[in-house]
């Protein structure tokens, strides 16, 4: 399982816009081949950041999805509003507290 984190930095006036259009296309990346789990988080100290945490069965799906017509469409609206450079994170858990 590769698990994947997009840090996202939102001009001000683009906050609401970006979260109307994460909600409209939050079933149609969900439903992508390969997604296991999406989420969406903000910061705590700074309401412009927004992280995207998703789980996929492989890096190949993140792959075939960032290929994908849904992400077309998607990241262009995103992206015009951002305000610094996103960061994104492909990563796998090492160990998880409730196998102990």
């Amino acid at each position: 399982m590769l698990i994947r984190i997009v840090k996202m930095t939102f001009r001000p006036e683009f906050v609401d816009e970006f979260k109307q259009v994460f909600d409209t296309y939050k079933t149609h990346i969900r439903g992508a081949e390969g997604c296991i789990h999406l989420e969406l988080l903000r910061d705590v100290d700074n309401p412009n950041i927004f992280f995207t945490y998703s789980h996929w069965e492989g890096p190949e799906f993140l792959e075939k999805y960032r290929h994908s017509a849904v992400f077309r469409e998607v990241w262009p609206l995103t992206k015009a509003g951002f305000s610094n450079k996103p960061e994104a994170w492909s990563i796998r858990r090492e160990w998880n507290s409730a196998e102990v």
